[in-house]
């Protein structure tokens, strides 16, 4: 009995341990997983869709542009030392572009050639004035609007036409005795393009008219307004440019070893990233006569039929024409989009998984320039898919991961702009780790450092003229810049590193000034700003002018692409937007 007792104690003993296990195991289980969960959500990080560089703790606003932050994607795991990973989301609002690199032949007795979308010459115009005077009102709004043939453009007050109809109401009064003077007015009322019908109207009424309209002579899209609201015009002024669409061109760089495999009327494909699942056909119409000696290429070029508006000039394109045969080789070549530069090292970022956005940077050697694009030496292979639209953002992302980039060669955090800016001057580890982020300083003398200095005091007030959209102040520093740039004494070099340093950059940023001196148009102006910066930053990373300088950087210009520029002073004021967008950008480097 007493042992039955027993069993049934045990019994009972192990059915209550079975139901505490169940019960509070369990629920211990669960409650590790849920912290397991809220230790993650205390991880989470928060991005921004357009600027995948700006990575914070907390959700709320970008700082750079104020959209809502989104979740960032958690470390993937598997991606190398050197490598990143965006959002699509990101890829896609940045306008990131990949391509895949490939030499000038394919299979299949196929050529294939690289190329870029312009407007047909054959078909612009250029709408101008036929009198001089002050534009009382200008009809067309922006750049890009379409107008019609016969559209009305402007309205202008000229004080030599109204001196004209007056002395046609009074020749009028005359015709029958001095019937060659009344003739001489009319034609030259003709000869500034007033119609038969506003003549006779004017003559009719006796009245003269203060303003006369400007229309349209032809048909397409405003591709370049010259003249603003209020401005003085004189006789033949030029007013728009005018481009039609209808058809472009698209322009091929052949190497001159294979010149002789082309002629006018073969049969080429065009493609484009675009529409990558599409060919359109077209013919060869033009072959360039001339070799260009710098690039060792001639130009060739197919019209392409653009009535959906399908091409944009500027758009990168792939041509194929099949049935050629030829055993020679062509050079790897790149767009020059695809490629930061920083001194004589040149990077490119690579997408290393073709399913997903990942990237790393490598740097490469290049040759000649062709065209638009750039011979590779060493650092790439056929079949790498580099990145060639958005690559400041790609690189701006590497960065703020603390992977390897143009400014970071080594890789390691580096500061944000967002990460305490009135902090960096007195932070000495800010300046420790912003100098090992540099190139490499090469000892200078003291006189060569004071040289660049001067030439770095012309940047300066270009990029204060940039601000003020003073196009023609930006004209005349740059050539200042340009005259003190050449008073450089390379002599006070005496190492042999230096000599070639400096030889490479000051060839660059003479480019990039010159081309800003040459154009009046201060979005041209911009563009070349964006060049002249990226060497001078290199020049001043290497060789210094004895003076702090800031590097700043927004991802918003150039269509999200992002570039650089030098500023005195922390606080940023962008010189890319005019008065648009001063604020937007932030502090990238301290160069001491």
């Amino acid at each position: 009995m007493k042992n039955n007792k027993i069993v049934i104690y045990i019994g009972i003993l192990a059915i209550g341990l079975l139901l505490g296990w169940f019960l509070f195991g369990n629920s211990s289980s669960k409650e590790t997983e849920h912290n397991h969960e809220a230790t993650a959500e205390t991880n989470q990080m928060w991005t921004c869709s357009m600027h995948p560089q700006i990575m914070q703790p907390e959700a709320g606003d970008c700082p750079i542009c104020g959209m809502d932050l989104i979740p960032a994607a958690s470390s993937a795991d598997g991606l190398l030392a050197d490598q990143f990973k965006l959002t699509e989301n990101a890829m896609a609002l940045a306008n990131i572009q990949t391509s895949i690199v490939g030499n000038g032949k394919t299979e299949d007795n196929t050529i294939k050639l690289s190329g870029k979308i312009l407007e047909n010459e054959e078909a612009n115009a250029v709408q101008v004035s036929y009198f001089s005077g002050r534009i009382e009102r200008l009809n067309v709004s922006f750049t890009g609007e379409e107008i019609r043939k016969g559209q009305l453009l402007a309205t202008i007050y000229s004080p030599e036409l109204y001196a004209a109809q007056q002395e046609l109401i009074t020749a009028a009064s005359l015709k029958e005795s001095q019937p060659a003077l009344y003739k001489a007015v009319r034609n030259k009322l003709k000869l500034w393009k007033l119609s038969e019908n506003q003549i006779n109207q004017i003559e009719t009424s006796g009245k003269v008219k203060e303003n006369f309209p400007v229309y349209a002579t032809v048909s397409g899209t405003v591709s370049e307004k010259l003249v603003e609201q209020g401005d003085y015009i004189k006789q033949g002024q030029p007013l728009l440019k005018i481009a039609n669409l209808s058809t472009v061109w698209a322009n091929f760089d052949v190497y001159e070893n294979q010149i002789d495999l082309f002629k006018k009327g073969q049969e080429i494909s065009v493609t484009t990233n675009a529409y990558a699942n599409k060919e359109f056909k077209a013919k060869v119409d033009f072959i360039d006569p001339v070799l260009n000696t710098r690039t060792r290429t001639v130009k060739l070029r197919a019209v392409l039929n653009n009535k959906q508006n399908v091409f944009k000039p500027g758009m990168f394109v792939e041509g194929k024409i099949k049935g050629m045969t030829s055993s020679k080789e062509q050079a790897l070549t790149i767009p020059s989009t695809a490629v930061l530069w920083t001194g004589e090292r040149s990077v490119v970022y690579i997408k290393t998984d073709p399913a997903q956005p990942v990237f790393e940077m490598r740097k490469i050697t290049l040759g000649n320039q062709i065209g638009d694009n750039y011979e590779v030496l060493e650092g790439l292979k056929i079949d790498d898919e580099i990145v060639t639209n958005g690559t400041f953002t790609v690189d701006a992302a590497a960065q703020l991961q603390g992977k390897k980039s143009m400014m970071n060669k080594e890789g390691g955090k580096v500061m944000t702009g967002h990460e305490g800016h009135l902090g960096m001057e007195k932070n000495s580890s800010v300046n420790s780790e912003n100098h090992s982020n540099m190139n490499e300083r090469i000892k200078v003398s003291k006189d060569f450092r004071n040289q660049l200095k001067v030439v770095f005091n012309d940047y300066i007030k270009l990029k204060d003229a940039l601000l003020k959209d003073e196009s023609n102040k930006v004209i005349t520093e740059s050539r200042k810049l340009l005259g003190n740039l050449s008073k450089v004494d390379m002599k006070l070099l005496k190492d042999k590193e230096a000599h070639g340093h400096w030889m490479s950059l000051e060839k660059e940023i003479k480019a990039s000034a010159t081309s800003i001196s040459n154009t009046s148009n201060i979005e041209s102006q911009r563009n070349h700003f964006k060049h002249l910066s990226s060497h001078l930053i290199s020049t001043i990373q290497t060789f210094g002018i004895n003076e702090k300088v800031f590097v700043e950087f927004c991802p918003m210009v150039d269509d999200n692409n992002g570039a650089f520029w030098l500023s005195r002073e922390e606080k940023v004021i962008n010189p890319y937007f005019g008065g648009a967008m001063l604020t937007c950008g932030e502090v990238k480097q301290v160069i001491e």
